[in-house]
């Protein structure tokens, strides 16, 4: 999986950095994305990358602030162009789907896919889960409802030892099918085979978690528990929490500590103040690894590998 950042600004474009978007990259075979925010221009952003967007899937929405929203409509309406024609779930705040409904009724804009709007009412909990993922979000601390996400990767079963396999009297075949599936076998010896004896290491399901504009709270350092990466905004520096929180915004050092507390992996920072160039990003990396000691400030069109765990059964 890759986390692809389109744009780490806030509040307004700046010549440093776009506004706030997101596209985390599935794993194969998906070959899908999720986009998580849509600021102004953000499908501009997107053809500059590898992504295109009739692959994509999801689009997860923090909050309903124009430097994350007003790039979303644009976004969908072109996907129809680029030939989507699979369906797309939308996910964010009450209001969203008023905006999108608007917006598409004035303008006469008509898609060739279906749109699925989920609006989130309170502390959700879990929002989507299907075989892959698992999608939970959580009420932040903002001058707006603003919605964190957690998205866990369910766990795979390790490579088939296809030697061992036919040490075992098992031929390929159907029963190879079942033991992927996870279901035991029964060999032409009458030996049971259960799937933890003929694959190797199990792929550990990642973590990914995204956070909107938030102060630090509790739900953050519960969405961010034990993440392999975790995205936190940083619109100030440090020593400037008076002024992040009145906004209802954090500091580099408020995302070193949450990462911290969390015992996430690895904490990227993001969404900054056009007070800062990319050249200050420096500083507000050297702030944070005080208290942390895995941390990035990303850059427009940064992106990451979220690499995959193994362990044995």
């Amino acid at each position: 999986m890759n986390m692809w950042f389109l744009g780490t600004g806030a509040g307004r474009p700046s010549k440093h950095r776009n506004v706030t978007a997101m596209a985390l990259q599935l794993p194969e075979p998906c070959n899908s994305w999720w986009l998580f925010d849509a600021g102004e221009a953000a499908q501009h952003q997107i053809m500059r990358t590898p992504l295109k967007l009739n692959k994509l899937e999801a689009v997860f929405i923090t909050h309903l602030h124009g430097d994350h929203i007003y790039g979303l409509p644009g976004l969908l309406s072109s996907r129809s162009f680029d030939g989507g024609v699979t369906p797309v779930q939308l996910y964010g705040p009450t209001g969203i789907k008023r905006f999108i409904d608007t917006i598409f009724d004035i303008s006469a804009t008509g898609l060739d896919y279906e749109l699925n709007i989920h609006e989130i009412t309170g502390d959700e909990g879990i929002i989507y889960e299907d075989e892959r993922f698992k999608v939970e979000a959580l009420q932040l601390e903002h001058r707006v409802t603003s919605f964190g996400y957690r998205i866990t990767e369910h766990n795979q079963p390790g490579k088939l030892l296809v030697n061992k396999l036919k040490e075992l009297g098992i031929e390929e075949g159907p029963l190879y099918g079942k033991i992927k599936q996870g279901h035991p076998v029964t060999s032409p010896n009458g030996l049971i085979v259960r799937t933890e004896d003929v694959t190797g290491p199990a792929h550990i399901g990642r973590i990914i978690t995204v956070l909107g504009d938030t102060k630090p709270c509790d739900n953050a350092l519960k969405l961010a528990a034990g993440a392999d990466l975790l995205v936190h905004e940083a619109t100030f520096a440090a020593g400037m929490e008076e002024k992040a929180y009145e906004f209802g915004h954090s500091t580099s050092a408020d995302a070193a500590e949450t990462a911290a507390k969390a015992k996430a992996k690895r904490l990227v920072m993001t969404h900054f103040s056009g007070r800062y160039s990319n050249e200050d990003l420096s500083q507000l990396e050297a702030e944070a690894t005080v208290r942390f000691h895995a941390v990035t400030a990303a850059r427009d069109f940064m992106h990451i590998e979220i690499e995959r765990a193994s362990q044995e059964e």
